[in-house]
């Protein structure tokens, strides 16, 4: 009951409709591998809130989140502060979904810069601006450690401090093996576990004359 109850109420503050799991079977059925996917089901409310409480006020500004499905992150993301957010998710239907809730979200953030990708992260090109990227344990170890491989050559063409939300962190020893730090943890119920992990742009040191 406080998980429905919570489902309710998050639906209801930010205006957007992302409840219900999926097993992605419609999903496979258009022919698209889902060997390497989880089952859909998005964040709850209160943990998403308290992880974006987790980062800085200020600095961030492009959110990606990588296995986005009806978007739920994404319009919490705008509610925090971010004025720029991409979704990336390889089920057409969920990026549907995705857009309609964002154009909600963009009638209360009309500066909101919004993307939606119908793609499978392994041939996601990491944005060289995202500085805050997002995942709910949306696919295997070998997904993600091709993916945070990608995140930190991102990383090294353009250094800048990012930031990695990750809930149900199963694989957080990728991030670890590259350098990232874990700055936050936080769990509920017993089985709501999250994580957040930076990595810190080295600055220049200034030559000697």
């Amino acid at each position: 009951m406080y998980i429905l109850g919570t489902e309710i109420k998050g639906e209801k503050k930010y205006k957007i409709q992302t409840t219900g799991s999926d097993d992605l079977k419609k999903t496979e059925a258009t022919g698209v591998d889902i060997s390497h996917a989880t089952v859909y089901m998005p964040a709850n409310y209160l943990l998403l809130e308290e992880l974006f409480k987790s980062l800085p006020k200020q600095g961030l500004s492009h959110f990606l989140d990588i296995g986005c499905g009806k978007g739920r992150a994404l319009c919490v993301a705008a509610h925090h502060g971010f004025e720029k957010v991409t979704g990336v998710d390889f089920s057409q239907k969920f990026c549907s979904n995705a857009e309609l809730n964002l154009l909600h979200t963009k009638k209360k953030f009309p500066t909101l810069q919004y993307s939606i990708i119908n793609q499978d992260a392994l041939l996601l090109d990491i944005p060289k601006d995202a500085d805050c990227i997002f995942f709910f344990n949306p696919f295997d170890q070998f997904v993600m450690n091709y993916v945070a491989t990608k995140i930190l050559s991102s990383y090294k063409n353009n250094p800048r401090d990012i930031y990695i939300i990750y809930i149900n962190p199963l694989y957080k020893n990728e991030f670890f093996q590259l350098g990232f730090n874990q700055i936050f943890y936080t769990s509920k119920l017993k089985y709501l576990e999250a994580v957040v992990l930076k990595k810190t742009a080295v600055k220049a040191k200034a030559q000697l004359i």
